[in-house]
C-alpha cells in the first residue's frame, strides 16, 4: 500500500511538472511571438527614405561644381598630343614592376603610373613647367591651367591635358550592410550613392541619424543628415569629398537599449530549450513508470 501511494504520488509529481513546463514553454512561445511582431512591425516611416519628396515637383538640390583639390592629394596628369615624343616631356613615366618573379613592362600588362602628390603647400612640381598652386582648384581647372601654361610658353599646341584624381576614397561605418573603405572613380558622388555602395543600411540603422565627418582646411566639421526627408539634398555635405567619413547611427535595439535586444532574444531561446528539455525528461519518466 505505501510503495503504491508512493508511486502514485510520484506519478502526480512528474504529471505537475510537465504541466508546469508546457505552460511555462507556451508563455516563453507567446513572448518569444510577442517579440518578433514588436521588432518586425517596424512602420514604414523608420525605414523609408525621402518620405517628403513630391513626385510632381521638381526639387533644387545643391550645387556642385565639383570637389576641390587639398593637400595630400594624388593626382594622375596626362599631357597629350600629336607628336608623342614631345608630350613625353611633360609626363610623369609608367614605371615597370615585379609581380609574381616577373617584371612587368610599360607596353603590356598591368602598368603602374605615377601620380603628382599635393605638398602642404599646395603645390605639385611638373615636368619643365615646375611648381604650380593646385589647391583650392577643381580638376577641370587645374587641366585649363596647365594647358595656358603650355600655349603661353608656346611649348606645345593643339594639346589635351587630363587630370584625375588617384586616391579619392569614402570610409562608411555604422549600420550599413558592407561597411568599409570605398575609392571613387571621378571626383563626384553623394550620399546615397555612397550608402548603395555599402550595401544599404541595415534596418537597424536610424534614417534620420547619418553624419558626414569631413576633414577640410584643418579643421573638422561634423554634418548631420536626414535621409527621410527630401531637404537632405540641400545639406552641404549631400556631396562627399575626399576622405570623408559616413557613420549610420543604430537604434535602440542595436544599441542594447531596448529589452528586446539581440541578448533578449538569445535568452529566451536558451529558457525555451531548457523548457524543452525538461518536458522530453519528464515525458520518458513517465512512460518509464507505465
Amino acid at each position: 500500500m505505501f510503495i503504491l501511494c508512493a508511486q502514485y504520488a510520484n506519478t502526480q509529481i512528474i504529471a505537475n511538472i510537465i504541466c508546469a513546463a508546457k505552460t511555462y514553454m507556451n508563455r516563453l512561445y507567446i513572448l518569444l511571438i510577442s517579440c518578433m511582431l514588436l521588432v518586425g512591425c517596424n512602420s514604414t516611416k523608420d525605414v523609408a527614405y525621402l518620405q517628403n519628396l513630391d513626385i510632381n515637383k521638381q526639387e533644387s538640390i545643391s550645387a556642385s561644381k565639383g570637389i576641390t583639390i587639398q593637400p595630400k592629394d594624388v593626382l594622375s596628369i596626362i599631357v597629350s598630343c600629336k607628336d608623342a615624343e614631345l608630350a613625353a616631356m611633360f609626363n610623369l613615366p609608367v614605371v615597370s614592376y615585379q609581380t609574381n618573379s616577373e617584371i612587368v613592362s610599360s607596353t603590356g600588362g598591368t602598368q603602374q603610373l605615377l601620380g603628382y602628390a599635393v605638398d602642404e603647400n599646395g603645390e605639385i612640381k611638373l615636368p619643365v613647367l615646375g611648381k604650380m598652386k593646385v589647391a583650392g582648384m577643381t580638376r577641370w581647372e587645374v587641366q585649363e591651367k596647365i594647358k595656358s601654361e603650355l600655349k603661353s610658353r608656346e611649348l606645345l599646341k593643339d594639346m589635351v591635358v587630363t587630370v584625375e584624381f588617384r586616391n579619392f576614397k569614402i570610409s562608411i561605418l555604422g549600420e550599413v550592410k558592407n561597411p568599409g573603405s570605398y575609392s571613387i572613380e571621378g571626383d563626384k558622388v553623394n550620399v546615397l550613392e555612397a550608402i548603395s555602395m555599402a550595401g544599404d543600411l541595415t534596418i537597424y540603422g536610424l534614417r534620420d541619424q547619418v553624419y558626414v565627418i569631413r576633414e577640410e582646411g584643418g579643421e573638422r566639421t561634423v554634418y548631420r543628415l536626414n535621409l527621410k526627408s527630401a531637404e537632405v539634398f540641400q545639406s552641404p555635405a549631400y556631396y562627399l569629398k575626399q576622405n570623408d567619413v559616413v557613420y549610420v547611427q543604430p537604434n535602440k535595439v542595436r544599441a542594447g537599449e531596448s529589452n528586446l535586444n539581440e541578448n533578449s532574444m538569445k535568452s529566451i531561446g536558451i529558457w525555451i530549450s531548457i523548457a524543452s528539455l525538461l518536458t522530453t525528461v519528464a515525458t520518458l519518466v513517465v512512460a518509464a513508470k507505465k
